[in-house]
């Protein structure tokens, strides 16, 4: 185990927000609430996974909802730890650590918020190595775990408890109702894991993938290279496309940030047009109509500038974007794992095609 530093804090928010395939919610607030603590003299431990008794008890954390609501509706750590404790109250025990449900955008950040508060480590693992919009796309899902207990909070006096769901699908329609009517954002604590469950069924390092990530464009920066040319080559990604956005379409329904947007392109892929489609992450992306990146590849959208992503809910007319792709944890295209979070689990018949895959 050892301290998260401050200048980690920077990079880990610029790596989420990659991770985040343009959905888990800006992390800036985050971050600036981390520098803060941090700069207040409050430590934040990071744990391997390894180090977990098998018996411990792990809350994993994040922000339900719209990430367009989320930026309007900006929270604070305490908030953060609300559901986190009404989770406790209900089991009768402590938690012995924390983890992020998804490392991407904010929610990557969200389980150290909750650390400093209560003064738990956070694990280096996440249920996702990447974000998903709907709480039944996790590792945790594809090994088959359960998915109650699960407790939501809002800013005023509310908490909510789910005790039991048929399935992972309805766990995600009765958390999104209530989602709802606490105003389309809300923190979450998900059902409780023991320790061997971490260690065997989620992704391990994601932590360490997302510092990775933001070292990357940093450094690149201060060389003054190309951040996304940077982060490509050390990810073994592959840059799809070199655009211009001149169209967004965006709306927020039950809880999510539904639409798509277009890029026309730009030096070598001048004439050509590329387009995506969201749902809180960016889900497939055709280039002059074929299908050229889809889900669970981690689609980028990365300003071409400073190497910074590009959320669904900050897509605007006229920024210069390179679109990328970034391999996911391979549990994620295993058949299980394509039928939480391929392109058919969200509506498109297609077969998944990875971007990386050959001819």
């Amino acid at each position: 185990m050892r301290m998260l530093e401050p200048d980690e804090i920077e990079p880990l928010a610029t790596g989420a927000w990659i991770l985040g395939a343009g959905g888990g919610g800006s992390p800036y607030d985050g971050f600036l609430n981390l520098r803060r603590l941090c700069r207040d003299g409050v430590g934040i431990p990071l744990m391997d996974p390894g180090e977990l008794d098998d018996d411990d008890l792990v809350v994993a954390v994040a922000t339900m909802g719209a990430p367009l609501v989320g930026r309007e509706r900006l929270a604070d750590p305490e908030l953060s730890v609300k559901p986190v404790r009404a989770l406790e109250d209900y089991l009768g025990r402590r938690f012995q650590a924390v983890m992020p449900v998804e490392i991407g955008g904010g929610n990557g950040l969200e389980p150290f918020l909750v650390a400093a508060v209560t003064g738990l480590p956070v694990v280096d693992a996440d249920a996702m190595g990447r974000a998903f919009p709907e709480a039944q796309m996790t590792s945790f899902s594809i090994h088959g775990l359960p998915m109650f207990p699960m407790a939501l909070g809002d800013v005023r006096d509310n908490a909510v408890i789910v005790t039991r769901a048929a399935s992972w699908t309805w766990m995600e329609r009765l958390s999104r109702a209530v989602c709802t009517a606490l105003g389309s954002t809300a923190p979450t604590a998900k059902a409780p894991r023991t320790g061997r469950e971490v260690k065997d069924c989620a992704i391990l390092g994601s932590v360490t993938r997302a510092l990775r990530i933001g070292r990357t464009v940093r450094d690149a920066r201060a060389r003054h290279d190309d951040p996304v040319a940077a982060v490509l080559e050390a990810e073994g990604g592959r840059l799809l496309f070199s655009g211009k956005v001149v169209d967004v379409d965006r709306r927020a329904t039950a809880g999510f940030l539904r639409g798509g947007a277009a890029l026309d392109g730009v030096e070598g892929d001048a004439g050509s047009r590329f387009e995506v489609d969201f749902q809180n992450e960016y889900l497939i992306g055709r280039r002059d109509g074929d299908a050229a990146v889809m889900t669970p590849d981690i689609i980028c959208l990365m300003d071409a500038e400073s190497g910074e992503a590009v959320g669904t809910e900050t897509l605007r007319y006229g920024q210069r974007i390179g679109v990328a792709a970034l391999p996911a944890p391979p549990i994620l295209s295993t058949p299980e794992g394509l039928e939480v979070v391929g392109p058919r689990a969200f509506g498109y018949d297609i077969d998944y095609r990875s971007a990386f895959a050959e001819g």
